[in-house]
Order: C-alpha cells, then sequence, then structure tokens
C-alpha cells in the first residue's frame, strides 16, 4: 500500500453524529436501520474517517444480525482486535489501525465454510466505494478481488 491512512481531524468533525458517536465514542448503530445491511453491491469499504481499506463485498454475508457482516478483512493490517469487557462479558473489539476508529466486533459464529468468522460492523464506520469507482478513488488494486465474482 503505497497511500498513508490517517485520522484525520478535519473528516472527523465532518461526521454526521451517528459516524461520531460510533468511531469516535465507540457507539453502536440501530439494527436493520443502517445502510449497508442488506447491500449486494460489488465494491469494498473502507474506514468514513482514515480512508483505509477495511473489507470487500465478496466476503460479505447476511448474517440475520442486521449489521454488514463480513468473513474476513481485505488488509488484516488495517484493522485492530482489542478485548471489550464494556457489556459485562468479553468479546473482540474491531476498530481500524490508521483511522482508529470503532468499527463493531469480531464473533466465532460465521459461515464455517468460509472461516468461521463473523466481523459484525457498524455501517456509520464505513464507507463504500462501488466496484466501478476504484481506480478512480485510488483503490484500483482491489479489482483483483471481483475477478471471476459477479458483478466484476
Amino acid at each position: 500500500m503505497s497511500k498513508e491512512y490517517r485520522k484525520d481531524p478535519e473528516v472527523v468533525s465532518r461526521l454526521s453524529p451517528q459516524q461520531y458517536h460510533v468511531t469516535q465514542e465507540s457507539g453502536t448503530e440501530p439494527p436493520f436501520r443502517n445502510e449497508y445491511w442488506d447491500s449486494e453491491e460489488p465494491g469494498i469499504y473502507v474506514d468514513v474517517v482514515s480512508g483505509e481499506p477495511l473489507f470487500a463485498s465478496v466476503d460479505k454475508f447476511d448474517s440475520g444480525t442486521g449489521w454488514p457482516s463480513f468473513t474476513a478483512s481485505i488488509e488484516p493490517a488495517n484493522v485492530v482486535q482489542v478485548d471489550d469487557s464494556t457489556l459485562g462479558m468479553v468479546r473482540t473489539e474491531v476498530r481500524s489501525a490508521h483511522g482508529d476508529s470503532h468499527l463493531g466486533h469480531l464473533f466465532d459464529d460465521g459461515p464455517r465454510e468460509r472461516g468461521g468468522l463473523r466481523y459484525c460492523m457498524n455501517s456509520a464506520a464505513l464507507r463504500f466505494v462501488p466496484l466501478a469507482d476504484l481506480e478512480r478513488e485510488g483503490y484500483g488494486e482491489y479489482r483483483r478481488l471481483f475477478d471471476g465474482a459477479d458483478g466484476g
């Protein structure tokens, strides 16, 4: 990766109240009432704060939870896992490495045939980049993920 990703205070100041609550205050948006929970459009999801690439639609699945769920990250170095015991139980929080945004949580109840992981993310922490816009927005290297996939 040649692009430098970072937490940009100017971008943070332009976040919607929901985006700020989720990414900066480790909040959670309502299930089934968020932008990407049922989206099937091909493309990638990047951190709304830093722009670092996180997930691809080819790894997205319907978990039935009402939040966008993925089986893997497209750039494992961009995803940090942190123990979270805020609700009286230990969960694994997922944060972006460079933007330090709260993204959601990681669970081990994903599709077994795809590794068994479920990255349960908040739409408010993500920005979707459609497949057709990858090159124009500087994410052209991720087009390879869609070779042979529907929509690619």
